[in-house]
């Protein structure tokens, strides 16, 4: 029998199919009928894995869903907190909440289709996420990670100036430019078509999370190394191909996030920039160059696509904390 610390390793799709036809029901709910992100519905098929092959090994049998208890429950978050606490394995706050989020979901889902008639994870408390202000680039920081790729480009001798190469560049000065200016996640910005981008108008049709799609303006720099890059390939010309591609070949697929990652990698430490820093600040300093200039928080919600404006609200602790230092450094009576 296991230890109470050692979770096992997460079920392959086909095994939850055979263990538990409970779970695989839910997982092909999450597919077909309820408009999750394809991150989402992996992240839950991951988490509920997990708890079945957790319960397995302990019970020697699948759970009965209906006949769980909250003690039950209790007992998988203090195995979850032993093992967040080994640095060789570790877990942290928000990804012990990922896993109860889906296993409510899952309850609630059994509740409305008469399989459960109590969610005894519901009342379950789990450890609170110490609060992190996002980090960001400033404005010149940022203006100098944008001018990177074409500085590269620029370096490069024309006899070794190859169309696959000034392709890639603009391609990644074209990305830098959107993610800054219109505060995409990457999943938005790798999911653009043609057919999204308005040129007149400079806004983008942007599909965000839950599948829920917004109209958000861009820049005018923006807008230029968009179409530099477009110039490059005859493959935008129809409204339905991707925005941006992985490579410069006639049948490239689409770019894909972690090309993006690696690229950024790339261009922060061309820039001297610390290269740990993901698209996300890119999003990050978006929503806090706006906030400093005066925009509003709803506004700031909007542009983002935030559900609810608790999310957005984040970023004014890091604006206050901005003007905490200002005024500590410039007041006689600070």
């Amino acid at each position: 029998m296991l230890r109470s610390d050692e979770l096992p390793r997460p079920m392959t799709p086909d095994a939850a199919d055979q263990m538990d036809p409970q779970v695989a029901a839910f997982l092909r709910h999450l597919e077909s009928e309820r408009p999750v992100s394809p991150h989402t519905a992996r992240n839950y098929r991951h988490a509920l894995l997990e708890f079945v092959r957790f319960y397995a090994g302990t019970h020697q049998a699948g759970p009965d869903w209906g006949a769980l208890t909250r003690d039950e429950f209790r007992y998988y978050l203090r195995a979850l907190g032993r093992r967040s606490g080994k640095k060789e394995h570790s877990l942290g706050r928000a990804s012990i909440q990922l896993r109860f989020s889906a296993l409510r979901s899952f309850y609630r889902w059994l509740a409305r289709t008469g399989q459960a008639q109590s969610n005894p994870v519901k009342t379950i408390t789990l450890p609170k996420q110490p609060r992190r202000l996002p980090k960001f680039l400033n404005v010149d920081q940022s203006s100098l990670l944008m001018s990177v790729p074409l500085e590269e480009l620029a370096k490069v001798p024309s006899d070794k100036l190859t169309p696959e190469l000034r392709s890639a560049c603009l391609r990644d000065a074209a990305i830098l430019e959107l993610f800054y200016s219109a505060g995409l996640r990457i999943s938005e910005l790798c999911g653009l078509r043609v057919g999204d981008v308005d040129i007149q108008e400079r806004t983008l049709r942007v599909r965000g999370k839950g599948r829920k799609e917004r109209q958000t303006p861009f820049g005018i720099p923006a807008l230029n190394a968009l179409k530099n890059y477009w110039q490059t390939r005859d493959a935008f010309r129809s409204p339905e191909s991707p925005a941006f591609l992985a490579s410069s070949k006639p049948d490239s697929a689409p770019i894909y996030p972690r090309l993006v990652q690696y690229r950024l990698k790339i261009h922060l430490a061309r820039a001297g920039l610390d290269p740990e820093l993901t698209p996300h600040k890119l999003r990050h300093s978006f929503a806090t160059h706006l906030l400093d200039a005066g925009a509003d928080l709803r506004s700031v919600q909007e542009l983002l696509g935030h559900a609810h404006l608790a999310t957005t609200q984040v970023y004014t602790h890091v604006t206050t904390e901005r003007l905490k230092r200002i005024y500590e450094q410039a007041h006689p009576r600070a």
